[in-house]
């Protein structure tokens, strides 16, 4: 009997499994010690300081001036580098993130 009692519990947990592969959320596969299995994140809007925002769009407006791709459609009067990392991030198709040390 306890050999059908683990099947059952394999199936269970099989079944969980695929229940949470196929959730709409990003997730992340986590495999240690402690833990394995997928971690569901939510998604939220970054919400950036204003000193994070500097450094983003300075950063990416010298990547402009030194050749980078524009991302975006700009108009074509429009060459200062500056004014098109802003426009950049604001539709968000600046590809750097901030790692912050919680």
């Amino acid at each position: 009997m306890s050999g059908g009692g683990a099947s059952s519990l394999q199936t269970s947990v099989t079944s969980f499994a695929y229940s949470t592969s196929t959730a709409l959320t990003p997730q992340t596969y986590i495999k240690g010690p402690y833990f394995r299995g997928y971690l569901h994140r939510e998604v939220t809007t970054v919400r950036y300081t204003r000193f994070e925002r500097a450094r983003i769009i300075g950063a990416r407006a010298l990547q402009i001036s030194m050749g980078a791709p524009v991302l975006v459609d700009i108009p074509d009067e429009m060459i200062d580098p500056i004014e098109i990392s802003i426009i950049e991030f604001d539709t968000g198709a600046i590809p750097m993130t901030v790692k912050r040390e919680d």
